[in-house]
């Protein structure tokens, strides 16, 4: 008879350490298929270290949902452990007093020797790390279906007079030239690989990044725009609100010829059975083959109670920067890793291209932060940035007039 009470008093002991156990919850955005996949192994990973994963997945692209999302979450006094945060806006929530202190999980996981100067800038606030970064994306990529090109009698584009010859030619055979999603961060992705083109790397940052008035007012802008003006004439006009993992499945399906996008689009080619080289090619935006616009994802720790869940929050951190997460989840991702020492073997030509392109370009100084993926400006100029790019996908606005608009548009506070 005694038995039933110490059976009882063990299940109750064993349910309060489970709820007891540390615990991570991680606000993100990848909820595409290979982005899903990517979040799937960091989950197994901190589970094999005893730490429970709380999934706080929030669906949209440009991160604009999770972001609200966070802020509700940080206004309500519950902050999530992690949130997929970057650029200036780490910073920014530095500035509230809100982020917890890394530099512990930096020291004992070397990170300073690990990580390049362009990326250990943005993952500190005054000289303390405070957040772990991810991965590195390439965001200047066009995406080709090389079946599509030979139905239209075109050829791979380097520059955007064989863009719009290719353009043209796919038109005329009756699909789909450029695959896009009418929504504004893709528009603006659009956009600063055109500037890149147009203008190189010392014309984007003076434009994009150091927001110079009489760059963003003069003519190459405006050629910028003429540029993108034309491009809007080859997308087809179900694009309104399209998620891009959707465009990306019209050049994977060979619907659409082309797709100007980040390489997260390479996820959704693997997770699809595709080769790059065979069924797709990942090229350079038109007039971009010697620079390079990263977007590097990361974890923006915010202060959590309880030393338990503190030193999850650490382990957590480690964890993302091992080189075995490093690997898996780049593969899945399509982006490259952002630490150094991970081994090269698995990752395909389109990776390895660009882990070398970004060491070349990093020694060039044409390596330039991504401003549609939250990386140049801050998040009040960057948005009124991208509304007015969004304002001229979606009207007859001029070029000059789209020009005036983005220098006011910078000046934003």
């Amino acid at each position: 008879m005694t038995l039933k009470p110490l059976a009882l008093s063990a299940l109750l002991l064993t349910a309060s350490l489970a709820q007891a156990a540390p615990q991570v919850e991680v606000l993100h955005y990848w909820t595409s298929g290979g982005e899903a996949k990517s979040a799937a192994e960091l989950k197994k990973i901190m589970e094999s270290k005893g730490v429970a994963w709380k999934d706080f997945a929030v669906a949209g692209g440009g991160g604009e949902n999770a972001m609200t999302a966070l802020k509700a979450r940080v206004i309500a006094g519950s902050a999530p452990t992690a949130a997929q945060i970057k650029g200036p806006a780490i910073q920014e929530w530095g500035q509230e007093g809100r982020l917890a202190n890394l530099d512990t999980a930096a020291a004992e996981g070397k990170w300073e020797t690990l990580l390049p100067p362009v990326v250990t800038n943005v993952m500190k606030y005054k000289g303390h790390y405070v957040a772990v970064p991810v991965n590195v994306h390439r965001v200047n990529w066009l995406w080709v279906n090389p079946a599509v090109l030979e139905k239209a009698g075109a050829k791979a584009p380097t520059s955007f007079a064989e863009f719009f010859d290719a353009a043209d030619k796919i038109k005329k055979a009756g699909l789909v030239a450029i695959a896009h999603g009418g929504q504004p961060w893709q528009d603006a992705t659009v956009f600063e690989s055109v500037v890149l083109g147009v203008g190189g790397a010392d014309f984007y940052k003076k434009a994009l990044v150091q927001l110079d008035q009489a760059s963003l007012t003069g003519p190459t802008m405006i050629k910028a725009f003429e540029t993108l003006a034309r491009i809007k004439t080859y997308i087809d006009k179900d694009a309104a609100g399209r998620d891009w993992n959707l465009a990306t499945a019209m050049v994977i399906n060979g619907k659409a010829g082309m797709q100007f996008m980040g390489d997260w689009a390479k996820g959704e080619f693997t997770a699809a059975g595709k080769v790059p080289g065979k069924d797709y090619l990942c090229l350079a935006a038109p007039g971009t083959e010697k620079s390079f616009t990263f977007n590097i994802d990361s974890l923006a720790m915010f202060k959590v109670k309880g030393a338990d869940d503190q030193k999850a929050q650490l382990t957590l951190a480690n964890a993302v920067m091992s080189p075995e997460f490093q690997e898996v989840f780049n593969l899945n991702k399509g982006s490259i890793p952002v630490r150094a020492g991970v081994p090269r073997a698995r990752f395909d030509s389109c990776a390895t291209r660009s882990m070398d392109d970004m060491a070349a370009t990093s020694k060039t100084n044409m390596l330039v932060p991504s401003l549609a993926h939250g990386m140049a400006v801050d998040s009040a100029k960057a948005g009124a940035i991208q509304d007015v790019i969004a304002k001229f996908m979606n009207s007859t606005m001029t070029p000059q007039a789209a020009a005036q608009a983005l220098a006011k548009a910078a000046k934003t506070m």
